[in-house]
């Protein structure tokens, strides 16, 4: 299943972009979500010349967070839909699997590595909107995300617990096996 071209199942302003591994021991490779958006900067006068907008920290975040809320598109849920599906087990981190770029995201690629499974990687820094889009289409508001046969299993709290009571190598295998 890693090996279908997963540039297929994109399409518009959406584009992949395969990262071999560095890693001869494993034949999964990264993949790299990038999302194209056009962005149009609009000067509007105040009708009110003496007021200022805040430009305190608090503003900016909450009109930021506002502004990225609805960020999960139809044309993103589509696209996120295709790759769970496609995919036995991808892995949405924050940096790489050859270079993870936070601790947690680090854990769950060592339990993945140590279980020999092959994983495809999604790194979400790339792309903010992808990154806001994933927090909806999960209803899991941290990274990493695991998605084991198209299904969300969890971040690294829930990863290592199952790794320790055994359930996710019986799931892994199943996963592996169909």
């Amino acid at each position: 299943m890693a090996s279908q071209s997963v540039n297929a199942l994109l399409s518009g302003g959406m584009s992949w972009a395969r990262m071999p591994s560095s890693s001869s021991s494993s034949s999964a490779t990264s993949l790299s979500l990038g999302l194209q958006r056009n962005i149009t900067k609009v000067s509007v006068a105040s009708p009110w010349p003496l007021f200022k907008p805040p430009t305190d920290r608090l503003h900016f975040i909450s009109k930021t967070r506002s502004s990225i809320r609805c960020a999960l598109s139809p044309e993103l849920k589509s696209t996120l839909d295709k790759v769970v599906s496609t995919q036995k087990v991808i892995l949405f981190m924050k940096g790489t699997k050859e270079f993870p770029q936070c601790g947690f995201s680090n854990t769950v690629v060592q339990i993945l590595n140590s279980l020999n499974v092959p994983f495809e990687t999604i790194n979400i820094l790339e792309n903010e909107l992808l990154r806001q889009g994933l927090k909806e289409y999960s209803n899991w508001p941290t990274f990493p995300q695991l998605y084991i046969e198209g299904e969300f299993f969890g971040g690294c709290d829930i990863t290592v617990e199952a790794y320790k009571n055994g359930e996710l190598q019986e799931l892994l295998e199943k996963a592996m096996c169909s």
